[in-house]
């Protein structure tokens, strides 16, 4: 039992896997202290003489339980776009030119698809006769 535990540990996916997380958390703290040094102060800058605060206080001044923060999710999705932003130019594209060297596709465009026309259902694979989800009889895919 540990034996098959161990081999699946130290099969290389499993690897590659939790070293490309342990980076990524690593640069997201990075990204998160972008944010929060460089971006939360020029967001607090255009608002003039107010401190960093771009939201509504809905109950009692002063508590920020009551306080909606439309700074921090505009920080937030500023976050979100840097750090998706990096994983794909530095991690992804990579990647694919690392396996197109190898031979292999990987992060390509989706099989072909068609509707089905009874039940409209629109991810059928080009080649099946039959609709997975209504058992609808489909014409073959016409060939050019």
């Amino acid at each position: 039992m540990l034996k098959g535990f161990k081999n699946f540990l130290m099969r290389g996916d499993v690897i590659t896997v939790a070293v490309g997380l342990v980076v990524a958390l690593a640069f997201s703290t990075l990204v998160k202290a972008f944010t929060d040094t460089i971006i939360n102060p020029l967001i607090a800058s255009v608002q003039g003489g107010h401190t960093l605060g771009l939201g509504w206080q809905l109950g009692a001044k002063g508590n920020k339980a009551t306080y909606v923060d439309v700074g921090s999710f505009v920080s937030a999705i500023i976050y979100f776009i840097i750090f998706m932003a990096v994983v794909y130019f530095l991690i992804v594209l990579p990647y694919k030119h690392i396996q197109a060297r190898l031979g292999k596709t990987v992060f390509g465009d989706p099989a072909p698809t068609k509707t089905c026309p009874a039940c409209l259902s629109d991810d059928l694979p080009e080649g099946a006769s039959k609709c997975r989800y209504c058992g609808t009889d489909q014409a073959p895919a016409a060939t050019a």
